[in-house]
């Protein structure tokens, strides 16, 4: 395929933009979007190549997680009127690859770790609970648009622990994310633990995520979990208990 003069000018001369824009854009978007939530702190160079500190705030404006952030564009796809960039997050060899367009963004080869507190940021009631352990999210690809998901992603919580009970570790959990258009599917399951998280949700277009979940608690730690759950979830019998979220 053959690209016109015209076409070529228009992508050079957004190209131009790209590469004066400070990156302090960035941050004013993320901030606008977020709505103070996540932040791009210390940043420096332009929208085509910078860097900065990602930040995830409470509601409080206190930072819960920090980590070291570049990015680069990819120059070509300025001529295909996408902005593809190459970003990297956190520990060494941690890369993955986002391309924005107008209509839509993609995730490709995402593996980011974040610590267990972030899950308190995204679900508010769970940050009574103290928690720790490891985020780790993967997307081979995924899709978004205005009102659309399309692709998968696995959000697994690695060593899970709560600083309100001696049981550590909890367990393993992993959460799949399964979207296929205007609609989606959620499943929550057990990798491994004492304490038994199963559940399902889904989410449709112009309707917030929801999950319905049930934790199972073997007697011998009931006396040490129970009371953690309670704060939570609702009793329904001896060592059951059913969460919902958002509640």
């Amino acid at each position: 395929m053959r690209w016109r003069p015209p076409a070529i000018g228009i992508g050079l001369y957004a190209a131009g933009l790209i590469a004066m824009a400070p990156a302090t854009l960035l941050d004013a978007r993320l901030a606008q979007e977020s709505h103070g939530r996540v932040r791009l702190a210390d940043a420096r160079g332009t929208l085509w190549s910078g860097e900065g500190r990602l930040e995830v705030r409470d509601g409080a404006g206190r930072s819960a997680y920090a980590s070291a952030l570049a990015w680069r564009l990819s120059p070509v796809s300025v001529l295909r009127a996408r902005l593809v960039y190459d970003v990297a997050l956190g520990r060494p060899g941690a890369r993955f690859r986002l391309a924005a367009s107008p209509s839509r963004v993609e995730l490709a080869g995402t593996d980011i770790r974040l610590p267990a507190q972030v899950l308190g940021l995204a679900a508010p009631k769970l940050a009574v609970l103290e928690l720790s352990g490891e985020m780790r999210l993967q997307v081979g690809n995924l899709v978004a648009g205005s009102g659309y998901l399309q692709g998968d992603a696995t959000l697994q919580w690695l060593d899970a622990g709560s600083g309100l009970t001696p049981v550590s570790p909890l367990g393993q959990y992993e959460l799949r994310v399964d979207g296929s258009g205007a609609s989606g599917r959620l499943r929550l399951r057990t990798l491994q633990g004492p304490l038994s998280l199963e559940g399902t949700g889904g989410w449709r277009a112009g309707v917030a995520p929801a999950l319905t979940a049930t934790a199972q608690v073997p007697p011998q730690y009931r006396d040490k979990l129970s009371p953690l759950l309670r704060l939570i979830a609702v009793e329904r019998g001896p060592g059951q208990f059913d969460l919902r979220f958002p509640q």
